[in-house]
């Protein structure tokens, strides 16, 4: 294996080697990166994913075998009556004499002990070829492996994002019912003085009850998205805490390139692989060369005689008709390098075109983010001012929860606007086939350009 694809490997394995022992503390407070860094570790994806890579590596190691050669030791004892096998034995053990009648020899044993070597010399490149196809095998796998930790790496931060996101709108719907209580306080007032009527005030209870509902079904997003969170890290359930600050999120790539996607390598190594299992399929139209060599002793109890043996030669086999069997074999294996290669030209488009849809998408979320932002500051003056006009009686109950409701909106738009951007600039860097953090890919790279 190369140096590159070992330090490749080993990088992989590193990365989802799990550093958080059974049994120890999991962290009280989690910030984007520690859930990332965790989800690689325990998601049973990821583990699933490691273990390919080691059958991968398994499957080279095995297709390394035929450029060994291979040696045996071997014995037997045997006991016969049978004339040529004992007239084979007599000869063996050097007891032979004229006056042997042949047809008869006798009882004969022998002990026999010996070592065997046979090596294949060529086989028209097929060893060579199976060869390669492990070891795109083990690229592939590597790519593929890496894929599933960018995606993982995605889904983590906007489960993330979610649990920020969730806890915004809770905020936002526990204002908007903090204002309705309050106005209903003062509207109880002016009804006790006379000076509301029992219609509006029952219009702020039921406003009030839609305020409460809207706040628990905020709450029950929110638990579903801990919960959501918690399965991509591969934990059962656990009480959790989030932090985030700005140092902690992703930064935006400066030129996304799809060509860097793993699923692109691991198409690529799959191309190879077919390239190689074309040239092996090709190399059974050719002959095959094999070696051997073979040393014996042999002993008798029955005659007291021994002597030893050895032979060593070269086998020469060409298949002159094979019934069209590699004929066909050759035919399917092109049939499916030119399907990988066309599925090729398919992924590099539809990558492109992710990453565009990334780009526009972050353009969207950001356009949103500050059309929001305006619209929150300016519910917040409309709200203050109808309140301050509802205690002093010259505004109507409707335009008050009108009010409300707008400022309430406003708020829980900003909120999925500011955590679209977030996720927007997450999907960018998947879509580039980087992770969510640079640092990671520094190392990555630091490791791959060690000679």
């Amino acid at each position: 294996m190369k140096a590159k694809q070992f330090f490749s490997l080993l990088l992989t394995l590193l990365i989802y080697l799990p550093v958080f022992a059974a049994g120890s503390e999991l962290p009280e407070i989690w910030t984007a990166r520690q859930a990332i860094t965790f989800a690689r570790q325990n998601n049973p994806d990821s583990q699933l994913a490691t273990q390919r890579i080691i059958e991968a590596d398994a499957m080279l190691q095995k297709s390394s075998v035929t450029f060994y050669p291979q040696v045996e030791l071997f014995s037997n004892y045997s006991q016969t009556n049978n004339p040529m096998y004992s007239f084979g034995n007599i000869l063996n053990q050097g007891e032979f004499s004229p006056g042997i009648d042949f047809n008869d020899p006798g009882r004969t044993d022998n002990l026999g002990l010996g070592v065997g070597v046979q090596y294949r010399f060529y086989n028209g490149g097929q060893d060579l070829a199976h060869k390669n196809a492990a070891r795109a095998g083990v690229d592939l796998s590597a790519a593929a492996s890496e894929a599933v930790s960018l995606r993982l790496e995605f889904e983590v931060f906007r489960g993330f994002q979610r649990i920020i996101e969730g806890r915004k709108v809770v905020q936002a719907r526990q204002k908007a019912l903090e204002a309705i209580t309050s106005s209903l306080t003062v509207a109880q007032a002016r009804y006790d003085a006379g000076d509301l009527l029992k219609l509006d005030l029952l219009n702020l209870e039921v406003e009030k009850t839609l305020a409460m509902e809207n706040l628990i079904q905020a709450q029950h997003n929110l638990e579903l998205a801990r919960k959501i969170f918690l399965t991509l890290l591969g934990l059962p359930g656990e009480d959790l805490k989030i932090e985030i600050n700005d140092a902690e999120r992703p930064t935006l790539p400066t030129d996304p390139d799809p060509r860097q996607r793993p699923e692109l390598r691991s198409l690529t190594a799959a191309i190879e692989a077919g390239e190689s299992q074309l040239a092996a399929a090709r190399g059974t139209r050719l002959p095959t060369v094999d070696g051997f060599a073979r040393y014996q002793y042999d002993q008798g109890t029955v005659l007291d005689g021994d002597g030893d043996s050895w032979m060593a030669g070269v086998n020469l086999s060409f298949k002159l008709f094979d019934g069209y069997q590699s004929g066909a074999e050759i035919a399917v294996a092109e049939a499916r390098l030119g399907a990988l290669r066309a599925e090729q030209k398919k992924l590099e488009l539809a990558l492109g075109l992710e990453v565009t849809q990334a780009q526009l998408a972050l353009a969207l979320a950001r356009q949103r983010q500050q059309v929001t932002q305006k619209n929150v500051e300016q519910a917040v003056e409309s709200e203050n001012l109808s309140q301050a006009r509802f205690r002093a009686g010259g505004l109507l109950i409707s335009e008050l929860i009108d009010s409300e409701n707008r400022l309430t909106d406003a708020r829980v738009r900003h909120a999925l606007a500011s955590s679209a951007v977030q996720i927007a600039i997450a999907d960018l860097r998947r879509a580039a086939g980087l992770p969510q953090y640079a640092e990671d890919l520094n190392q990555t790279t630091s490791m791959e350009n060690q000679p």
